[in-house]
């Protein structure tokens, strides 16, 4: 996302889905977002009237349509068609980021559905994020000879994988978690391809 120019409305909403991402929409305040998107203090009023829950229900939209929309550029960088590789591609993401930055970032959409699991316009907007996710890896796994009616509950499995492993990758400090659960599930995913659709992906992250 380097180099992409944004008004204070929108930094406003990416820097809140990197704090949430990092330290849990409870520990993220609204002057924190101000001061990480470098915008007025004032202007959170003016953009988000209705508060927190507001920003942080814009933030996980934010979150779930720039997932969704990773998942093409990872189709079209697959150097081999094949849902695992699709799968280790997404995982890869998250590997390459641990090994680079201090620590490893967590799901902002995740993050939002556990912190406010009782707020109803959170909740919907979480839902409908995994949606924007999902949707798309689904697509991509018909594309890659995956049978229609197993597309979305492997991607479900697949984004739900994922969420878990990053989870346990921060717990434990380490990407042990997800270079495992790329390296098992692909194999599954892989035998899902139609006899006509032979592929021979791989698993490793």
């Amino acid at each position: 996302m380097a180099g992409v120019q944004r008004g204070p409305r929108e930094r406003m909403v990416f820097s809140a889905a990197q704090l949430i991402r990092r330290d849990g929409v409870s520990a993220t305040g609204m002057r924190d977002v101000a001061v990480h998107a470098n915008a007025p203090r004032g202007s959170l009023q003016h953009y988000f009237p209705g508060g927190k829950e507001q920003l942080v229900g814009e933030a996980v939209t934010w979150a779930g349509r720039y997932a969704g929309k990773r998942v093409a550029r990872f189709m079209a960088d697959l150097a081999e068609p094949a849902p695992s590789a699709l799968f280790a591609a997404m995982v890869r993401q998250w590997t390459d980021e641990y090994e680079t930055a201090d620590g490893l970032g967590g799901c902002p959409v995740a993050a939002a559905t556990v912190d406010c699991a009782s707020s109803e316009a959170t909740r919907e907007a979480a839902a409908a994020a995994f949606m924007c996710w999902r949707a798309p890896v689904a697509e991509a796994l018909t594309e890659l000879g995956v049978p229609a009616e197993r597309a979305e509950p492997l991607a479900t499995l697949m984004i739900s994988s994922l969420e878990g492993a990053i989870i346990m990758a921060r717990a434990e400090g380490d990407v042990r978690p997800l270079r495992t659960v790329a390296r098992e599930l692909g194999p599954l995913l892989d035998a899902a391809v139609l006899p006509d659709r032979p592929t021979t992906g791989r698993g490793e992250a």
